[in-house]
């Protein structure tokens, strides 16, 4: 509320009365008038104020703003509580993203007896389940289109901590010098006095006679192996410490 009080009094002197001067009356006639045109004024621009400077919360443009430069992204925010599993699905990166889940709970109490193994090429990600539910989710690289990963149902048939390749490696002559990286043992000579060193593949856990196995490799976030599903070296030690020979393995598309 604004209280205005309006001061009508007219100091006049006496002693500057002339025959020709208005009568007192009019004077401040005159003056209320002009006070209350210059009020009118002020309101008028108050009023014209509020009305930019009024922002109501329905407010919605009908057009688009002429002077924009550019629309306005959504930011997105992940519905999920922090460090859950559906916090780390709901990832914008996810699943292409290098990082491992881990139930550390559930992971502590996974173990060969309760474990199984599945791997979705789709996703390019890599379950260990305790009793059907996720303990870790992890990146793999399965085959690329030339080499690829069957899908079905398997069960590891072997482990070895320290293997290598003996299809797949480099070539080096007499003096330990490279002739070819990325070798076929059946297809590329060793010259002689050379040797064929077969690519690492530590962590190894056979799922098929012809050679399909899981083991450590280099993980890019698309298809690039031979074949066989290769898993991060971080994450390899625990999926082999918590399976055994016979434990299920599934891979799906």
């Amino acid at each position: 509320m604004i209280k205005i009080t309006l001061n009508t009094k007219c100091n006049l002197s006496n002693n500057t009365k002339s025959s020709d001067s208005p009568p007192k009356s009019e004077l401040q006639r005159i003056y209320i008038m002009s006070t209350i045109k210059h009020l009118s004024l002020l309101i008028s621009f108050a009023t014209v104020s509020l009305s930019f400077t009024s922002c109501g919360p329905t407010a919605s443009p009908t057009v688009p703003n002429p002077i924009a430069k550019k629309a306005l992204k959504a930011v997105y925010i992940n519905p999920h509580k922090s460090g859950s599993y559906a916090h780390f699905k709901a990832s914008k990166s996810y699943p292409k993203t290098s990082n491992v889940y881990k139930n550390k709970d559930l992971l502590s109490r996974t173990n060969s007896s309760n474990s199984k193994v599945v791997i979705d090429q789709s996703l390019q990600r890599g379950f260990l389940m305790n009793n059907g539910t996720i303990a870790m989710d992890y990146p793999v690289s399965t085959g690329r289109s030339k080499y690829p990963t069957p899908n079905g149902s398997f069960r590891i048939t072997e482990k070895i901590v320290d293997k290598r390749s003996n299809l797949y490696g480099t070539i080096l002559n007499s003096s330990g010098g490279v002739v070819k990286s990325g070798a076929d043992s059946r297809k590329d000579k060793v010259p002689e006095g050379g040797e064929f060193r077969g690519a690492p593949m530590s962590h190894w856990m056979r799922l098929t006679g012809d050679g399909i196995g899981m083991h450590k490799g280099r993980v890019p976030r698309y298809p690039a192996s031979h074949g066989c599903i290769r898993t991060p070296g971080s994450v390899v030690p625990t999926v082999y410490a918590k399976t055994r020979v016979g434990t299920s393995v599934t891979i799906r598309r």
